[in-house]
């Protein structure tokens, strides 16, 4: 049974216009499934059959192995050029530009083919019976061969990203804010005796449960300590902070040292800091 290439690039069409809605509304090993064949076949087939739409001119195995190679090619091409450009290498960027060119490579396909005498159209045979192998050309054992243990690697890699997902940077968000809620307008004139606001974050990024301390130091001095709650991955706390300066002086420097889980090492290597000016009371 032979099947028109034009209903395969039909096909291919649908599936990529599809695979939006399944990767908004999917995660996870779906939508990994989804892509590896829009990643790893489409752009190949697509610009394999507009650069070769007559029948005879490459084999149906040649085309295959051909096929996973050109997307090899073609995507990280696409997003070698979209780092370039200001929406950068993210999902739907790649996802947007991969589509357009699945999309422009079928119909410069389908218009090559459409030129063409319906018996000169490339077309897939599709044949039940297995082929023998003892009879099959040195070439095509090759091609076949590197076909299988590319299709092998391709789904064992994806078993590994299912089974064992990469975790990502294990790292903490600390920072201090004006009490506007900007990194901007700190307070740089106090009194003595006054007292000084702040607003202090963190955010946890350690793919565990994790407490913090903060210790503030004017001058080398502990003046406050503060424990954050038991925060969870990706959890947030910020709290306004207050503190009153011990003595007078210009250009003070308030330091914030973050420590995690009760240990006696700070957990960055230089604190948060400002510098504030502490005048003495107006007589």
């Amino acid at each position: 049974m032979d099947i028109d290439n034009r209903k395969i690039l039909i096909g291919m069409v649908i599936i990529t216009l599809l695979l939006f809605p399944a990767v908004t509304f999917t995660s996870g090993a779906l939508r990994i499934a989804l892509g590896l064949l829009f990643v790893l076949f489409f752009p190949g087939y697509t610009l394999l059959s507009a650069l070769f739409p007559r029948r005879g001119s490459l084999g149906g195995i040649e085309r295959i192995t051909l096929s996973l190679g050109l997307s090899l090619a073609v995507t990280p091409l696409i997003g070698l050029i979209l780092n370039y450009t200001p929406w950068g290498i993210s999902l739907y960027p790649v996802l947007i530009s991969v589509t357009v060119f699945i999309l422009v490579a079928s119909v410069v396909a389908w218009y090559r083919q459409q030129k063409l005498l319906p018996a000169e159209r490339f077309s897939i045979t599709v044949n039940i019976s297995l082929p023998q192998w003892r009879k099959t050309g040195g070439m095509d054992k090759v091609l076949v061969t590197s076909l299988v243990v590319f299709i092998l690697v391709a789904l064992g890699s994806l078993g590994y990203l299912i089974a064992i997902p990469k975790e990502s940077e294990r790292f903490t968000e600390f920072y201090i804010l004006s009490v506007d809620g900007k990194a901007e307008n700190y307070p740089k004139q106090v009194t003595l005796g006054e007292t000084v606001k702040l607003i202090v974050g963190i955010i946890n990024h350690e793919h565990e449960v994790t407490s913090y301390q903060i210790d503030v130091e004017i001058e080398g001095s502990q003046i406050k300590q503060i424990r954050s709650k038991a925060l969870a991955h990706g959890e947030k706390w910020e709290e306004v902070v207050s503190f009153i300066p011990q003595s007078s002086g210009k250009n003070q420097k308030v330091e914030f040292w973050l420590y995690k889980d009760n240990k006696t090492e700070p957990y960055f290597k230089d604190p948060l800091h400002l510098y504030i000016d502490v005048n003495e009371p107006s007589p």
